[in-house]
C-alpha cells in the first residue's frame, strides 16, 4: 500500500512525515516517538516502513473509496448501455427501457451514471444557467422593445460567418451586420452600432440564451443605458418577431448573394435600406 489507512484528521500525513524523520534522523526510538505522537508503537513501525517514509515527504492517508463493489454492474452490462448510446445517440431513459426489453435487469439511476462515468452525457452549457427574469415590456413606442438574433451560415469549405440581426417590434425597423466570429463583446458593439443607426433611443433588447448574449453582455448593455431581458426557455415564440426577420433576409437577400463575407457586407446594407423604407410603407 502507497498509502495509510483512512483517517478524517487531514494533519495525520504531517504527523507521519514528522514521526518518521525523527526515527531515521534524529535516531528517537519507535516507543520515544510513539509516546510523542500519542500512538503505538506498531503504528509508527508501520509508518516507517511506507514506501514514502523518507522523512521529508508527508505519508497521505488511504482514500475511503472500496475498491469495488458488490452491487457494481458487469462488464456486460456496461458494455451494453454503452453500445446503445454510440450506436443510437439515445437518451438514458430510452436506453434504460430497451435494456429492459432486451431481458437486462438494471435500473435507471445505474444507466445515467454510467453514461455520465464514461462521458457520454453532454453536459449543460454553463453560459444556460438560469437567469434573473425580467417582466417583458409593451412595445408601445419605437424602442420600447427589441429583439436580436443571430444567424450561423455555413461556407463552402466548412468554415462559418454569422449575421447579427436586430428588429424593433413598435416600428419594424431592423439592422444586420455580418462577422466571422460571435461572442458576448462582439454582441455589445453591435447593438451599440445599431443604436446610431436607428432614429430612436433603445429601452429594452430581448434575447435568447445563446453564450453571445450572457450575462457580461447583460451589465454591459445596463452601463449604456439599455435594459436586457431573456425570452423564456422552449417558448420559441418570445423571439416570433426577430425569427420572421431572420427567415426575410435569408430567403430576399443571404440566399441571393454568394456566401462569402465580402458580398455580404456589400449587400446586406443594400437590403436594409430597401427593407427599412419599403417594407415599412408597405405595412401601413
Amino acid at each position: 500500500m502507497r498509502d495509510m489507512p483512512y483517517t478524517k484528521n487531514p494533519n495525520i500525513p504531517k504527523v507521519r512525515r514528522d514521526a518518521v524523520n525523527l526515527v531515521k534522523y534524529r535516531k528517537w526510538s519507535i516507543r520515544k516517538v510513539a509516546r510523542r505522537f500519542g500512538v503505538y508503537p506498531s503504528t509508527v513501525s508501520r509508518w516507517c516502513k511506507h514506501p514514502w517514509a523518507t522523512g521529508w515527504h508527508e505519508i497521505a492517508t488511504k482514500s475511503s473509496r472500496p475498491k469495488t463493489s458488490p452491487n457494481a454492474l458487469t462488464k456486460e452490462i456496461v458494455w451494453a448501455i454503452i453500445n446503445k448510446r454510440i450506436g443510437r445517440r439515445r437518451c438514458g431513459q430510452v436506453i434504460h427501457q430497451e435494456l429492459l426489453r432486451d431481458g437486462i435487469l438494471v435500473s435507471l439511476p445505474s444507466v445515467q451514471r454510467t453514461l455520465d462515468r464514461c462521458g457520454l452525457i453532454k453536459k449543460r452549457s454553463p453560459w444556460k444557467r438560469p437567469h434573473d427574469y425580467t417582466p417583458r415590456p409593451e412595445a408601445a413606442f419605437a424602442g420600447a422593445l427589441l429583439e436580436a438574433d443571430t444567424v450561423h451560415i455555413m461556407l463552402a469549405d466548412g468554415s462559418r460567418i454569422y449575421v447579427y440581426t436586430l428588429i424593433d417590434l413598435f416600428s419594424r425597423w431592423a439592422y444586420a451586420e455580418v462577422m466571422e466570429r460571435i461572442s458576448a463583446e462582439r454582441s455589445v458593439g453591435f447593438i451599440t452600432r445599431a443604436k446610431k443607426k436607428a432614429p430612436f433611443s433603445f429601452k429594452m433588447i430581448q434575447t435568447d440564451h445563446g453564450s453571445e448574449f450572457s450575462t457580461w453582455f447583460t451589465h454591459r448593455l445596463k452601463t449604456v443605458g439599455i435594459n436586457h431581458r431573456h425570452s423564456r426557455v422552449r417558448q420559441s415564440n418570445d423571439n416570433a418577431h426577430i425569427e420572421r426577420f431572420n427567415r426575410t433576409i435569408q430567403e430576399e437577400c443571404l440566399d441571393h448573394t454568394a456566401n462569402t463575407l465580402k458580398n455580404f457586407k456589400i449587400e446586406i446594407p443594400k437590403y436594409l435600406k430597401y427593407y427599412n423604407t419599403r417594407e415599412i410603407t408597405h405595412g401601413n
